[in-house]
């Protein structure tokens, strides 16, 4: 598995620090903020993993994901979903739908790294 991200999420702050960790652990790591044209950006970048915000512009993490396990090709891409709705049937939902893993913010460093370094060694 190679180290490229895809990270969909439309806040600046989040992203400049979530580009910052995972680039300084050797990740390529794009970004994309309208949830309305996130499935066929994953579909073009092929990334090796999606963190996904729960709610974006145009559409939201959940119908993204969603759309994602439909597809034969992306039911096994490793999925980390952020999101500030930490309600636990927000939670069930996400797992329901396939999430490979789920977390609340605001979240700290260690957690983000820990769940991304899991979710890789888990596609392995």
């Amino acid at each position: 598995m190679g180290k490229h991200v895809l990270l969909v999420e439309d806040e600046t702050n989040i992203i400049e620090a979530i580009r910052f960790l995972l680039s300084r652990e050797g990740w390529q790591v794009d970004t994309h903020s309208d949830g309305a044209t996130a499935v066929d950006t994953i579909r073009a970048m092929r990334p090796d993993l999606v963190v996904l915000d729960y709610m974006l512009p145009g559409k939201s993490g959940m119908d993204i994901l969603k759309e994602l396990r439909a597809d034969q090709e992306f039911a096994k891409l490793p999925i980390l979903m952020l999101t500030a709705r930490g309600q636990s049937r927000d939670r069930a939902e996400a797992e329901r739908a396939g999430v490979s893993r789920f977390m609340t913010k605001p979240f700290s460093n260690t957690e983000v790294m820990t769940a991304v370094r899991d979710l890789v060694q888990l596609a392995q």
